[in-house]
């Protein structure tokens, strides 16, 4: 396979990657043959998949908006995967070209491909750490470059804890970066939920299947459990919501994003709420 010249150096392209596939669907251009088979297969599974990735994007911008709204100037997105196509940054730093931005992610396709992407910007970082290691982060010389964690920060963790299973305890990392963060930092959390939504469970464990075949298995939680994450937080209003119903913005697209990969035809794709609403809820606290 010939290599495209876009491919960070030292990337595997013969492996799909989760972040990519996620670029995919949001219909971005850091991907490649290897992610989007994979991302069809998903799409194959439950066409809705594109437009729940584009309304989890959605979500992440407003929720970003709203923090800069409040003079939040510093952001801390855990599992960011590759920051393009309305990333934290460009949102925040449109707000306020001084917003400081750190990304984290622990794979090594998704902290390459930021690099590339965040080259000339000096106010926004990559750092390769894991979200079940949050002392490694808070501890991290990228973060202190950055932030300073005597102010308020937003903590993004964005599609990220529906990979880290139970037994990982991602509810106590949550507490130790919680504990990390000043009175006025935000939490902006999406998390894909076992309640409610149009996807069949045969559905659900076709798409599941295709992201254990990738080594990325997804662990969906009740909506209670989703919550559990929120403790020590103060949820803003609306709560934790579907994501698309989470403060929609009348000029929003519905289905965001550059082209709409899903196949259309039937009524439940014709709905993006409804569509989008499997993937369970998102929601913002603020920390008193």
């Amino acid at each position: 396979m010939e290599r495209p010249c876009r491919a960070p150096s030292g990337i595997d392209l013969s492996v799909p990657s989760v972040s990519r596939i996620y670029d995919y669907y949001l219909g971005g251009s850091h991907n490649f043959e290897v992610d989007r088979e994979a991302g069809r297969r998903a799409i194959e599974a439950f066409p809705g998949m594109p437009k729940i990735m584009q309304a989890n994007r959605a979500f992440l911008r407003r929720a970003v908006r709203h923090a800069a709204g409040r003079g939040v100037r510093q952001f801390l997105d855990i599992g960011s995967g590759i920051p393009t196509f309305g990333s934290v940054h460009e949102v925040a730093q449109a707000a306020d070209p001084e917003a400081r931005v750190v990304y984290v992610d622990h794979d090594p396709v998704a902290v390459a491909h930021s690099r590339n992407v965040l080259a000339r910007n000096d106010r926004a970082g990559v750092l390769p750490a894991d979200l079940r290691s949050p002392d490694a982060i808070l501890g991290s010389p990228e973060v202190s470059r950055l932030l300073d964690l005597e102010r308020p920060v937003a903590l993004l963790l964005v599609a990220v804890l529906h990979f880290v299973p139970d037994g990982d305890d991602p509810w106590a990392a949550v507490a130790r970066l919680r504990d990390a963060l000043a009175p006025g930092s935000l939490l902006i959390l999406s998390h894909a939920t076992t309640e409610g939504g149009p996807m069949k469970p045969e559905e659900g464990e076709k798409v599941e299947s295709v992201y254990r075949t990738i080594g990325s298995p997804l662990y969906s939680r009740s909506r209670h459990d989703v919550a559990r994450f929120f403790d020590g937080f103060a949820l803003v209003e609306p709560g934790l919501v579907p994501m698309p119903t989470w403060r929609p913005e009348p000029q929003e697209p519905a289905a965001d994003g550059p082209g709409d990969l899903g196949p259309e035809g039937t009524d439940r794709d014709a709905d993006p709420v409804f569509t989008a609403g499997f993937a369970g809820v998102a929601g913002v606290g603020r920390k008193p």
